[in-house]
């Protein structure tokens, strides 16, 4: 059995190779995808010789190749703008949607943005109408502060 792993190497680095892509999945920071193509290249060079410190050698250079090189080239393609993107509730601030519950002067009405039901509240504490469009300006936990737009 021994000797079939040491003949078949190259399965075990196809194996190291996937389960690191699987990994790389949960993570996306390109770091694990450094050690998936490590192990693809030794899985190439265990096709070459049968030496496991060859391998283990090529292993770690092209890993090593793969976190200088690859890696920054891959954050920078898929993470542009990153600094700038937002996310979940901070997305809502600036969108425009429409009154669909009176929002009472000093109360609360609610507002519909993209399908969504927001209870609201008027930045000038004033009376705005159903049907009217509003546009949000903060937001304070669940309910949105919108003025008219």
């Amino acid at each position: 059995m021994i000797e079939y792993f040491a003949h078949n190497l190259w399965l075990a680095w196809i194996l190291v190779s996937l389960l690191c892509l699987v990994l790389e999945l949960t993570n996306g920071d390109f770091f694990i995808l450094c050690f998936a193509i490590g192990g693809t290249a030794a899985a190439i060079v265990s096709g070459i010789t049968n030496s496991i410190t060859i391998q283990i050698i090529v292993f770690a250079i092209s890993t090593l190749l793969s976190i200088f090189f690859v890696r920054p080239m891959a954050l920078k393609y898929f993470h542009k703008g990153g600094e700038h993107r937002v996310s979940n509730a901070e997305a809502l601030i600036g969108r425009v949607g429409v009154v669909t519950e009176k929002i009472e002067a000093n109360g609360y009405g609610r507002v519909k943005i993209d399908g969504d039901s927001w209870k609201a509240q008027s930045s000038e504490n004033a009376e705005i109408a159903i049907g009217m469009s509003v546009r949000v300006i903060q937001l304070n936990s669940i309910i949105i502060t919108v003025e008219k737009a």
